[in-house]
């Protein structure tokens, strides 16, 4: 299956790889990695992956996996993701790349040893004529292939490799692992640095409980489409997809303890919003904390404090 989106495509799996040999015949100009919250390291990775793609005048592809390694090989253990994947395509889809290929990790490719990697995938299907990736790549079989085979393999079978330096800010090697400790403070500033842009996420909204209209605050409901989120607490939030306009509120993400909530929950609040949007797919961005996500003695309580962090949101946006 390809999709169009906007200017990239997106291939979805390598057994849809013929449907663009056309486009692919040529060569083109890859990375490779999982590009969990496509951060400033990862645009670094981007931007030489089309810069050299104009320079061959070949196609630009960026290849990740589902799952990603880590959750096929240890599910329990995995980091939180900071994207789900309809998040990833959305942010990859402005940085000028041409084709984003998605490929299944399960049993069968996880054995593919480095060499059956380059040769069956890079070479025979996508006709790889230079290659970019990070300074700690690895893959095949036990992670056996790293740059300098990558290198080697390229002098046999007619493709050019790019190793990217690390890519430092405060001093610090930028990353995935480094963002998800900043959210977890959750510090929004250092968050915000690493990833070039503020901390946003995606949601469906849902029917819940409607509890919130019996405190007196109508909460969109949404459901992220992941396990986990990255961060938990309340905030001040600007909400996109409704309006003409990002839309002001205050959101709760947790796990409701109060009323004993079983699994990841996100409330919004909207100041000034009274429309039923079930269905509508919105973007959540965090603008400011205000307080780490508690239990409360009762219901009272927790309408108390909720009108609290409501107006502390409002002062924050200046209401």
């Amino acid at each position: 299956m390809v999709q169009k989106i906007q200017r990239m495509q997106l291939i979805l799996g390598t057994h849809n790889l013929d449907r663009v040999q056309n486009q692919l015949a040529k060569g083109c100009v890859l990375s490779i990695g999982n590009f969990d919250g496509v951060h400033v390291g990862h645009q670094q990775i981007l931007k030489a992956v089309v810069a050299q793609a104009h320079a061959l005048n070949l196609p630009s592809v960026v290849m990740l996996f589902e799952p990603l390694p880590v959750e096929f090989f240890s599910p329990q253990a995995a980091p939180v993701r900071l994207m789900n994947f309809r998040e990833k395509v959305k942010a990859l889809q402005g940085t000028g790349i041409d084709y984003l290929l998605c490929v299944r990790f399960n049993g069968a490719f996880a054995q593919l040893s480095a060499e059956q990697f380059v040769i069956s995938i890079l070479v025979k299907q996508l006709h790889i004529k230079h290659l970019v990736v990070g300074d700690d790549f690895r893959f095949g079989l036990q992670r056996q292939g790293d740059f300098n085979s990558l290198t080697q393999a390229g002098h046999r079978l007619g493709f050019s490799v790019t190793d990217m330096p690390t890519f430092d800010v405060a001093g610090k090697r930028v990353s995935s692992t480094r963002i998800r400790e900043a959210l977890n403070v959750p510090d929004l500033d250092a968050a915000r640095l690493l990833l070039g842009k503020p901390f946003c996420f995606n949601g469906r909204v849902i029917h819940g409980q409607k509890l919130g209209r019996t405190l007196g605050f109508r909460t969109l409901n949404l459901n992220p489409k992941r396990i986990q989120m990255p961060v938990q607490g309340v905030f001040a939030v600007t909400v996109n997809g409704l309006a003409s306009r990002p839309w002001e509120g205050v959101a709760n993400i947790g796990l409701r303890p109060t009323v004993d909530g079983l699994r990841p929950s996100i409330e919004v609040h909207l100041f000034h919003w009274d429309k039923d949007v079930y269905g509508a797919h919105v973007e959540v961005t965090l603008k400011k904390f205000i307080r780490p996500e508690q239990k409360f003695t009762d219901i009272e309580a927790l309408k108390t404090q909720i009108s609290l962090d409501a107006e502390q949101a409002k002062q924050f946006f200046k209401f």
